[in-house]
């Protein structure tokens, strides 16, 4: 029986590759054991801030290190991260921290105005942490986050487990990610992950895939001999599965997000991206991501090198025909994965599409966890007219 804990993997990675880049954004970029030594800072605050097994902890950001540093320091001390939709309005924040019963948020400056606005209806939150963005200085209610992260009072022992946050319940395979619905059926609703079986899930399809008993030294030893990991550029939302669970999967195995500066999509930022950072993977949701590159492309063809994207992965929205036959136009030699999921159930379906081919729209092969079923449970013979 696996035993996976996300905590775990990443303390390893940091072990393994304390040097190697982990996350980027524009010109700043971390290394594995500087992102490892401030999840501990920001894991060692929270339990000052009286958290409990378990507790969760509201990430109200736009794509930045900080959420992906965050998340590390709440695995680490066995807490519950809740992704927290930047669009939603007060009603809709209210409902979705009282739901999940946060016990903490962290949040970017530009968003102040509004926690102000539903404070008194969170009664449940005891502790703020403000991510400066230039927008707004600290509010009296909240704490400055980079003055937590930079607190080393364990001294510069990253990458040495002795050294360490622990919480004094410790982890488990049993720890839970927490991933909000976009609330397309009614209001959003909690979907609860064990990390053991996301782990394993997100492991079986991602690109250094560990066996299933390998343990944290099985990872360490294929990070050993392999060396870092993929370097992945989700260009939609940490804050929704499909760019919050593929930045887990790349930063399991040893690799770097990499993260937009801009919070507005610019087709233009991302190729040139892509080109600077030597990219291997794109993450997009269907059209409304790959139509403005592809224009982008047909407008200029010869301006960049795309020549390290190894693939580009979307879910979540329709991904046409004729846009993928486009994009293989300018770089025949990459894969296009076409990814059917939900928040609750990943891998039901995918599509891939190469330079030989491109798949047609919403056409995909069922995964192997599958099962169509009629009104009385039954499965439905494939190509039957059961319903």
């Amino acid at each position: 029986m696996t035993k996976w804990n996300f905590a775990d993997v990443w303390e390893t990675v940091a072990e393994t590759l304390p040097e190697s880049p982990a996350l980027t954004q524009g010109a700043r970029t971390q290394s594995w054991k500087d992102t490892d030594r401030r999840a501990d800072n920001v894991a060692r605050w929270l339990l000052g801030a009286g958290v409990a097994k378990q507790d969760k902890v509201a990430l109200y950001l736009y794509n930045c290190p900080e959420y992906l540093e965050t998340t590390f320091a709440i695995f680490k001390v066995g807490l519950v991260p809740i992704n927290t939709n930047y669009r939603y309005a007060d009603n809709e924040l209210a409902y979705l921290w009282e739901n999940a019963d946060a016990v903490a948020v962290v949040f970017h400056g530009v968003f102040t105005e509004r926690i102000e606005g539903v404070r008194d209806r969170v009664p449940g939150i005891r502790s703020w942490l403000w991510v400066d963005d230039g927008t707004s200085p600290c509010p009296s209610w909240a704490v400055a986050y980079e003055s937590v992260a930079t607190d080393d009072a364990t001294g510069d022992g990253a990458g040495d487990a002795a050294e360490r946050t622990r919480a004094p319940w410790g982890r488990s395979p049993d720890d839970l990610n927490l991933l909000y619905t976009g609330g397309t059926t009614g209001m959003p609703k909690g979907v609860m992950w064990r990390q053991d079986d996301l782990f394993a899930l997100l492991n079986g399809s991602g690109f250094r895939q560990y066996g299933e008993e390998a343990g944290v030294e099985g990872v360490r030893q294929s990070l050993a001999e392999q060396g870092p990991g993929m370097t992945l550029l989700p260009a939609c939302p940490l804050m929704h599965g499909t760019g919050g669970f593929t930045a887990l999967e790349c930063l399991s195995e040893g690799g770097r997000v990499v993260l937009l500066a801009s919070r507005q999509f610019d087709a233009i930022e991302l190729l040139d991206t892509v080109e600077r950072e030597k990219v291997n993977g794109l993450i997009i949701v269907g059209d409304a991501f790959a139509k403005p590159i592809l224009a982008a492309l047909e407008a200029d063809p010869d301006r960049w090198d795309l020549t390290s994207l190894v693939g580009i992965i979307s879910s979540g929205v329709m991904w046409s025909e004729e846009t993928k036959q486009g994009l293989l136009r300018h770089h025949p030699n990459m894969l296009l994965v076409d990814a059917f999921s939900s928040s609750e159930a990943l891998g039901m379906g995918s599509s891939v599409s190469s330079g030989a081919s491109a798949a047609h729209t919403a056409q995909f092969t069922l995964g192997p966890f599958v099962r169509v079923l009629d009104p009385d449970g039954h499965d439905v013979v494939p190509g039957s007219d059961e319903p």
